[in-house]
C-alpha cells in the first residue's frame, strides 16, 4: 500500500476524502451513473445541472422521482443549479436540499449558446455583481451545514476586461462565504476548443490561499483530465485541492479506479477486460431499467452505449448496434455478441 499523494478533501461540513469528484454532466450524471462513479472510486458525485425553473416545476409531477430522488446509498451527493433569477435560485436550492442533496453547486460556467443567451450559466461571469448577489442569497437561505460551491470558467473571453471580472467575482464569492470553487481552464467562448489552461488554475489557488489568506477554501480543477497520470501531474503543478472528472469518465468509469489508485500512491490498474466491461455495462443498464422502466431506459442508455463502445476493439460496429437498439432484449443480445469470452 502506498502513501496518499494529496491531503483529504473537505468542502464545508462535508468530509470528502480522496480529492476525486465526478463533475455534473448534463444529460448523463443521473442516479445510475453517480452510483457507478462512487463504486469505482469517486469520493463525491454531482447530479447533472438543473435549471431552477425545472426544479420548481418538476417537483409537482410524478416523473420528478427520476431526477430528484436521493437514496442513502447515493450519499454524499450534490446538485448543480443554473438560472438567472436570485429568487428562483433560492427557491430551487431549498427544494433540492429538501430532496436530500447535501451540497448545492451554482453553475456560472455553462458555455452553451442558448444558456448564455438567457443570462444563465457562463453569462454570469461577465456580470460579477449579479452573480455575487445570487451566491449571497443562496448562501444566506440554506442551512449553514449545507455547503454552497460555484462552478466557473477562466473568464467569458480572453480579454483583460473579462479577466478582471473573473477576479472580482472570485473575491466576491469568498466574501459572501461560499464553501469552494471549481474552475474549468477554458473561457466561455472557447467552450471545449483548445487546451485547458492549468496555469490559470495555479493562479486561482494562489489568489485564494495567499492573497485572500484562505488556504482552507478548496479549489477544484477541471478540464482535459483523461488519464490518472494527467490528474496527478495537474494537481502537483497547480496546487489545486481536488479534481472533478467530466467527459473522460462517460463510458469509462474505470478512469475513477485508475485515478484513485494513483492519488493513493498505489499501482494504477490496467484497462478493463471485455468481461469486466460487460459486467459493468449490464450493471449500469439494469440500474437504468429499474429507474426509468424498459421503454424509456433502453432509449436513455443509447448515449452511454455509444460511449462504452469506444473501449471496444470493434468500436464502430458496436457503436451502430447500440444506436439502433430499442429494447432491453436487444441490449442483452448485443452484450452477448460483442463481449463474450473469446476463449
Amino acid at each position: 500500500m502506498g502513501e496518499p499523494l494529496f491531503p483529504p478533501l473537505k468542502i464545508g461540513s462535508l468530509t470528502i476524502g480522496v480529492p476525486l469528484l465526478q463533475a455534473p454532466l448534463s444529460g448523463y450524471s443521473d442516479a445510475p451513473m453517480r452510483r457507478l462513479a462512487r463504486k469505482f472510486g469517486a469520493s463525491f458525485a454531482l447530479c447533472e445541472v438543473f435549471l431552477d425553473q425545472f426544479v420548481l416545476e418538476v417537483s409537482k409531477r410524478s416523473k420528478s422521482r427520476f431526477y430528484l430522488a436521493v437514496q442513502d446509498g447515493d450519499k454524499p451527493t450534490g446538485a448543480q443549479l443554473m438560472g438567472s433569477s436570485s429568487d428562483e435560485f433560492v427557491s430551487a436550492a431549498l427544494r433540492l436540499v429538501e430532496c436530500g442533496f447535501e451540497l448545492i453547486d451554482l453553475n456560472f460556467a455553462c458555455p452553451v449558446k442558448k444558456v448564455v443567451g438567457k443570462s444563465r450559466g457562463g453569462y454570469l461571469i461577465s456580470d460579477p455583481e449579479r452573480a455575487i448577489e445570487i451566491a449571497r442569497r443562496v448562501r444566506n437561505a440554506l442551512p449553514g451545514d449545507v455547503p454552497v460551491t460555484v462552478k466557473m470558467r477562466k473568464g467569458y473571453d480572453e480579454s483583460e476586461k473579462s479577466r478582471d471580472a473573473f477576479w472580482r467575482l472570485l473575491d466576491g464569492l469568498i466574501d459572501v462565504g461560499v464553501d469552494g470553487v471549481a474552475v474549468h481552464g477554458r473561457t466561455v467562448l472557447q467552450r471545449y476548443q483548445g487546451v485547458a489552461d492549468w496555469n490559470f488554475l495555479r493562479d486561482v489557488k494562489e489568489r485564494v490561499a495567499v492573497k485572500r489568506n484562505r488556504p482552507d477554501l478548496p479549489v477544484i480543477g477541471c478540464g482535459d483530465l483523461f488519464s490518472a497520470e494527467t490528474v496527478v501531474a495537474r494537481m502537483k503543478a497547480s496546487g489545486v485541492d481536488g479534481v472533478a472528472l467530466a467527459r473522460g469518465i462517460i463510458g469509462n468509469p474505470w478512469l475513477f479506479a485508475q485515478t484513485r489508485a494513483a492519488l493513493e500512491g498505489r499501482e494504477i490498474p490496467p484497462p478493463p477486460t471485455l468481461a469486466e466491461q460487460k459486467a459493468t455495462i449490464m450493471e449500469h443498464f439494469q440500474a437504468v431499467l429499474d429507474l426509468y422502466g424498459e421503454k424509456r431506459g433502453a432509449t436513455i442508455m443509447r448515449k452511454f452505449g455509444v460511449a462504452y463502445s469506444k473501449l471496444h476493439p470493434d468500436a464502430e460496429k458496436l457503436r451502430m448496434e447500440f444506436v439502433l437498439c430499442k429494447t432491453a432484449a436487444g441490449w442483452f443480445e448485443i452484450l452477448d455478441k460483442y463481449y463474450s469470452d473469446p476463449n
